[in-house]
């Protein structure tokens, strides 16, 4: 299973930092984290989505040892 870190807000919206996740591909997965954490859904599509530390599409595979993270927006200097 995949692990997903999730930042900033993304970590807000659900309450955790990290989760191991069964997805096929990153379009799964987003699916899946979107349905489990509504208001994740709501920031997820202007969120940096990296697969091993790097943005791919949704058609991606997730192996087993995939670092996935999860990085809305930041402000700031």
């Amino acid at each position: 299973m995949a692990v997903v870190r999730y930042f900033a807000a993304a970590q807000d919206a659900t309450g955790r930092d990290t989760e191991r996740r069964a997805e096929s591909t990153l379009g799964d997965l987003r699916r899946a984290v979107s349905d489990a954490y509504p208001e994740l859904g709501g920031i997820l599509p202007r969120c940096a989505v990296l697969v091993a530390g790097a943005r791919v599409d949704d058609a991606t595979p997730l192996a087993d040892d995939d670092l996935v993270d999860v990085l809305p927006p930041f402000a700031g200097g």
